[in-house]
């Protein structure tokens, strides 16, 4: 049992299954953030203080020194990669390069580097807590730690495993992959895809500027699913949650010359001040796109997006003029 200490202190110790514990509560807390946030990012003074785990605080980063080990565990929980850190840190699609913690006359196997060694050697499951902007962090969860190098002192972070959800009857934190690469394309996407869309349009909606966070989604002008799809901004759309889905439903369409249109259909619906503010008032709208001219809606994908909408708008306008008739 662990011992208790006061507000905002980690426990004295914990023991291997409370760590074990512990670290799949934090993954599923950090999965209700992101659901009740509805994002991904993360504010330094948040994961230092938001979490408790049985009236015990515990941190989740400490972004001075990037391997966090807190007290009371025995191997590392989190690192973090900053956007200006001070290592030379390698990373690619599979992996990150992860530097030792070096100090001046310390040999490079002491210290932070003790933990983060033995999380490796535990196959223990990590946070990689990632910085988009200057304390605003991307967590991927759970990451596995391999290779470990104490000779030139780095492990590798192997970025398809931050995909096995600990509630799965799947997973396994000794094998992890086969679950990862079943789901690889899903989650790390959507995490990337929407934090990079939403940044660049500031947290505000294109068609109607609203700016509350939870409520902005990341919108594809070309579906996910097709094959000429992308993850570059630019065949993106930060949307509010109802502009989202009137635009996947194409309620309304996008022309290349970033303007609005609302189906006929929807602007001649009566009814709540929602149908005319939130849709009829957005009819003919400019849209609010990035001042980057690289960041901006690809106008050959939403035209051909804008296509599609006014087959549909065609087609409802014959389903209507047909039920007049009968």
């Amino acid at each position: 049992m662990a011992r208790g200490t006061g507000p905002g202190l980690d426990a004295m110790r914990w023991s291997v299954d409370e760590q074990a514990e512990i670290r799949r509560d934090i993954f599923r807390w950090l999965q209700g953030q992101e659901i009740a946030n509805g994002g991904y990012e993360f504010r330094r003074d948040f994961l230092r203080s938001a979490y408790s785990y049985r009236g015990h605080q515990i941190a989740l980063m400490d972004p001075q020194t990037g391997i966090w080990n807190p007290r009371g565990f025995d191997t590392t929980l989190s690192i973090t990669n900053t956007l200006k850190g001070p290592y030379d840190d390698e990373t690619n699609a599979e992996y990150l390069r992860y530097s030792y913690e070096r100090r001046s006359g310390q040999p490079l196997v002491s210290g932070r580097n003790l933990k983060l060694r033995a999380a490796a050697e535990r196959n223990d499951p990590v946070i990689l807590f990632q910085e988009i902007h200057p304390a605003l962090y991307v967590p991927r969860y759970p990451v596995f730690l391999d290779r470990d190098d104490p000779v030139e002192g780095y492990v590798d972070v192997f970025l398809d495993r931050a995909l096995s959800d600990p509630e799965d009857p799947l997973y396994d934190s000794g094998t992890p992959k086969a679950y990862a690469e079943r789901v690889r394309k899903v989650r790390l996407h959507q995490q990337d895809f929407r934090r990079r869309v939403v940044y660049a349009y500031e947290y505000h909606c294109a068609i109607c500027e609203l700016d509350i966070h939870a409520l902005i989604d990341a919108a594809h002008i070309t579906p996910d699913a097709h094959v000429s799809s992308s993850t570059e901004v630019s065949n993106g759309l930060a949307l509010c949650k109802l502009h989202h889905a009137a635009f996947d439903g194409n309620l309304l369409g996008i022309d290349r010359h970033y303007r609005v249109s609302v189906r006929p259909d929807v602007l001649a619906l009566t009814g709540t001040s929602l149908v005319k503010h939130g849709m009829q008032d957005m009819n003919g709208r400019s849209l609010y796109v990035p001042s980057a001219k690289s960041l901006r809606p690809d106008r050959g994908s939403l035209d051909r997006r804008f296509q599609e909408y006014l087959k549909v708008a065609d087609r409802e306008r014959t389903r209507g003029a047909a039920k007049t008739r009968f």
